[in-house]
């Protein structure tokens, strides 16, 4: 029969079976010195750590509890974190200690029993560190430690037999430098999910609400990532593939499957085989955990306890009955989607919708999506648009939960359905979003006119009242004109500015194509895999895609600040990015096409002109440095003209 063991006052422990209830009456037993942990594992005795880095076994301890515990660790030193593992069947703890600034690493074994001291070697300019990690394989010791400033070292201890000596040294290496970076605040820590998967938790200056991220060491990248909107302690725990973790009030576990470390899987390209018949929902971490504050509690009326009936079987009961009334409800509503009209299915979504979100409330959502889709490509006249975007509204889903829905959108044409997904989808393929682009610029305009459109990220730049014609608008390049660069006489320069500045600055598609249009723009894509996808538009898209990214820029040079007005609009660098896609994609294409030349002319204006701005910007360089340094130099006291030559 299991038994629970509790620690009170650091040298108070509890011993209780599951039939126990008064806490009071159980067994009992005071130590003679602080405890700082204790340990357990599968088939082995637990072991006591005291807080002076001496080891007891529990039988050993309960038999004589007042013994006398020797102290292992010096004056001052304080152990900072712990773990204890099986290797060759034989368990191996460790622990980490500091001392004015100083890190120590001990590892005991117990057969034979031996302690062995090492002294960590950090950098001069190594930060300090925060939290603590390690895994053992085949008589060698990773040890990770995460620093301040977001970096984690990786130090390698061999489980030798040697006596203990004090001036054994070991150097750590830099392993990956994680996104957490600036002083970190509180709640850090980190957890080895498998040999090329890491979990980091923590909050810093630059980012100050707490988020867990995990990343693939092997390959430097980051894997997914999750906000933690109610906070956490900073505990971070890993074991039989689930994540443990404090977020706000609650214990919460985060299932996580490791996929195989290859360079495919990193960039989130590896391609899940499906068997046919199978009903999956693969994805990386489930964060559905996270949705909402917790349960809801059922009515204490029907969930009467029993007398004698513990607390903790009560609540187990409590959450039994609560996850079957929930599994019921959600498989009656999945199996009448496959018959149910379109405004029936509309109306039951809305009371789905209004119910408080479960834990499981993202997986419940994605397999009604996939129902949906797979009906939709079973009955081509099926297509209930209302409820998938309604269900996309939710910002639970993802490309990876539902990879049919876009490419049904693609087959309908559904422009407003595949805009969501853009702006909600992180994870979106490249040869998706190319197949979106081509859409966005085929459909016809009297079409859009007619279609519901996100217009949030034009309306600051275009003009609706004029059907999507700006004003007259002078064209400025940070300040200048590039056309000034071209011409040597004066007077035809002020000619050609006027000119310039009356000729009407007009968006070459209408604004609600230029919304879709904006939807891409935003999109996250990798080079290497967008490239290949963009060579398919045609030479009419291509012209008419770059007409538009000129005219966002020209928009651009309008400010100072080289960026757009409104919400949310593209930014100067995705503007810029997007021209140098498409003219590596279709360069040999755009040179030869007539249509082209003008923007062709334009773009080269601009960097010839970019490229005067910073050579004459090199060239006084130097004396705004000395100016810099006499300023710091010379005290003006309240007032002073200065007449400074620049030779």
């Amino acid at each position: 029969m299991s038994s629970c063991l509790q620690l009170s006052n650091w040298r108070v422990l509890r011993i209780w079976k599951n039939e126990d209830v008064n806490l009071d009456k159980v067994f009992k037993a005071t130590l003679s010195a602080d405890v700082y942990r204790i340990h357990s594992t599968q088939n082995t005795e637990p072991l006591v750590l005291f807080r002076e880095g001496a080891v007891r076994r529990l039988d050993v301890l309960l038999a004589e509890p007042q013994q006398k515990i020797e102290a292992v660790i010096s004056d001052e030193e304080v152990i900072k974190w712990t773990k204890l593992f099986l290797d060759c069947n034989q368990p191996v703890l460790i622990f980490v200690t500091e001392k004015h600034g100083n890190y120590f690493v001990y590892v005991q074994v117990f057969n034979p029993h031996n302690l062995c001291k090492y002294t960590l070697l950090r950098g001069e300019e190594e930060p300090a560190t925060l939290s603590f990690a390690a895994s053992v394989n085949k008589r060698l010791v990773t040890l990770l430690c995460l620093s301040c400033n977001g970096c984690i070292y990786e130090t390698l201890i061999p489980l030798n037999q040697g006596q203990l000596e004090e001036k054994q040294v070991l150097a750590t290496s830099l392993l990956l430098k994680t996104y957490v970076s600036g002083n970190v605040l509180k709640g850090v820590s980190v957890a080895i999910l498998d040999k090329d998967h890491v979990a980091v938790m923590g909050t810093s200056l630059k980012a100050p609400k707490e988020s867990i991220s995990i990343w693939n060491i092997k390959f430097q990248t980051l894997q997914t990532s999750k906000e933690l909107s109610q906070g956490t302690s900073g505990q971070l725990w890993c074991y039989g593939g689930k994540l443990f973790m404090l977020h706000g009030k609650f214990l919460t576990v985060i299932p996580f499957k490791c996929e195989i470390s290859s360079l495919a899987a990193a960039l989130g390209k590896l391609k899940h085989i499906k068997a046919p018949g199978a009903q999956t929902v693969s994805h990386f971490v489930n964060w559905g955990t996270f949705q909402g504050d917790g349960l809801e509690s059922q009515d204490s009326n029907n969930l009467a306890p029993l007398k004698g009936q513990s607390k903790r079987s009560l609540r187990t009961r409590r959450n039994e009955t609560r996850s079957q009334l929930e599994d019921s409800t959600n498989k009656e509503f999945l199996s009448g989607i496959k018959d149910a009209s379109e405004k029936h299915l509309e109306q039951q979504l809305s009371k789905f919708l209004a119910d408080k979100r479960t834990p499981g409330f993202q997986i419940t959502v994605g397999h009604i999506v996939t129902e949906l889709v797979e009906r939709c490509k079973a009955e081509p006249a099926f297509y209930p648009q209302s409820s998938l975007v309604h269900l996309i509204q939710t910002q639970v889903l993802s490309y990876s939960l539902c990879p049919d829905l876009m490419a049904v959108a693609l087959e309908k044409r559904d422009v407003h359905l595949l805009q969501l997904c853009l702006q909600q989808f992180p994870d979106i393929p490249e040869s998706i979003t190319c197949a979106c682009l081509k859409v966005f610029l085929s459909i016809g305009d009297d079409s859009l006119e007619e279609t519901n459109v996100n217009m949030e990220s034009v309306i600051g730049y275009i003009n609706f009242a004029q059907d999507g014609k700006m004003g007259k608008t002078e064209i400025v390049q940070n300040g200048f004109s590039p056309v000034l660069l071209e011409e040597n006489n004066f007077d035809d320069k002020l000619n050609k500015l006027d000119d310039k500045m009356n000729t009407p600055l007009t968006c070459p598609v209408t604004p609600q194509k230029a919304a879709l249009l904006n939807a891409v723009l935003h999109s996250a894509y990798s080079e290497t895999f967008l490239l290949p996808n963009l060579k398919d538009l045609t030479v009419q898209h291509v012209i008419l895609f770059l007409q538009y990214l000129h005219f966002l820029y020209e928009k651009c040079s309008e400010n100072a600040s080289m960026t757009l007005p409104g919400p949310c609009p593209p930014t100067l660098n995705q503007i810029m990015d997007w021209i140098c896609l498409l003219l590596d994609a279709h360069f040999t294409v755009v040179v030869m096409i007539p249509e082209a030349k003008g923007i062709l002319t334009s773009l080269y204006k601009f960097v010839k002109a970019q490229v005067w701005v910073y050579s004459e910007l090199n060239k006084i360089e130097g004396s705004l440095q000395q100016l810099q340094k006499l300023h710091q130099q010379r005290n003006m006291g309240l007032y002073s003209i200065e007449v400074l030559e620049l030779i």
